[in-house]
C-alpha cells in the first residue's frame, strides 16, 4: 500500500481524536465562551451600565473568545510539538519520507475541526445571549447589518490563531519553548509597544495576531483597527507564515 494523501490525513485524524488534550481544551474552550457570554449578557445594564465601554453586541457576548485565543493556540501547539516530546514524529517521518505531507496534514486535521468546533460554539453561545440581550442596547440579530460576519470572523481568526500555534509547535519542537514564544510575542509584546509614544509603533501593534483578531470578530470598526478584509489577510499571513518556516526547517533538519 502506498503512501497517498488521504492515508496521510486519516493518521493525522486518528492521532487528533486520541489525544487527551484535543478533548479537554477543545471543550474547556467551548464551556468558558459560552458561559462568559451567558454571564455578560445576563449581568449587562443598558446604557453604560456595569459592563464599561464595550458598546458592540458581538464583542459583548463573544468576549469569552479571548479565552480561546490562547487555548486553541495552546492545542495546536501540544498537536505538533506534542509529538517531538514524545518521539513519535520519528515514526511518522520514517512511514512519510517526504516530511511535508505530514505538517500539511496536521494543519488541514487541525484547522477543520477547529473552525466547526468554534464557528457551532459562537453561533450558540450568541443566539443565547440574545435571549436576554433583546429588550436592551445590546440586542441583535443575526439579519443585522455585519452581525453574521462579526460571528464568522470571531471563528475564523481563532481557527487561525490555532493554526499559527500549530506552527510555532512544529517550528520550535518544545512545547514549552512553543508556548513562551506564543505568550511573548503575540500577547506580552504588542501590550509592551503599545506604552512608546511612537504613533508608527501603535499601528504596527494591529497587525499582530491577537489585535487583527480582535478586528476580524467585531461590528465596529476603530480607527485604529484593522478592516475585516486586511484582518483576514494578516491572520493568514501570519499562520502561513509560522506553517512555511516549520515546513522549510522539516525538510532540513533531522526529527
Amino acid at each position: 500500500m502506498g503512501i497517498t494523501p488521504a492515508r496521510v490525513l486519516r493518521s493525522e485524524w486518528h492521532k487528533f481524536w486520541t489525544l487527551r488534550s484535543t478533548w479537554v481544551t477543545l471543550s474547556a474552550a467551548s464551556v468558558l465562551i459560552l458561559a462568559t457570554g451567558l454571564v455578560m449578557a445576563v449581568g449587562h445594564e443598558p446604557a453604560g451600565g456595569g459592563l464599561g465601554e464595550v458598546s458592540d453586541p458581538v464583542v459583548l457576548t463573544l468576549i469569552g473568545v479571548q479565552f480561546g485565543q490562547i487555548i486553541l493556540p495552546v492545542l495546536g501547539i501540544l498537536f505538533s510539538a506534542g509529538e517531538y516530546s514524545t518521539g513519535m514524529i520519528r515514526a511518522s517521518l520514517t512511514a512519510v519520507p517526504r516530511r511535508l505531507p505530514v505538517l500539511w496534514a496536521k494543519a488541514t486535521v487541525f484547522a477543520a475541526v477547529t473552525l466547526v468546533v468554534t464557528t457551532v460554539t459562537v453561533f450558540t453561545t450568541f443566539l443565547l445571549a440574545q435571549l436576554f440581550l433583546a429588550d436592551t442596547d445590546m440586542g441583535a440579530s443575526l439579519a443585522d447589518p455585519g452581525i453574521a460576519r462579526a460571528v464568522v470572523g470571531t471563528a475564523v481568526a481563532l481557527t487561525l490563531l490555532g493554526v499559527l500555534g500549530l506552527g510555532l509547535g512544529a517550528l520550535i519542537r518544545s512545547v514549552p519553548g512553543a508556548i513562551g514564544a506564543f505568550f511573548v510575542g503575540m500577547v506580552i509584546l504588542p501590550e509592551v509597544l503599545l506604552a512608546v509614544s511612537s504613533e508608527a509603533v501603535k499601528n504596527a501593534v494591529a497587525y499582530f495576531p491577537a489585535r487583527a483578531s480582535e478586528a476580524l470578530g467585531a461590528v465596529q470598526q476603530h480607527d485604529s483597527g484593522l478592516s475585516d478584509g486586511t484582518a483576514l489577510v494578516t491572520l493568514f499571513l501570519w499562520a502561513s507564515a509560522a506553517l512555511g518556516a516549520a515546513g522549510w526547517l522539516l525538510k532540513r533538519r533531522d526529527a
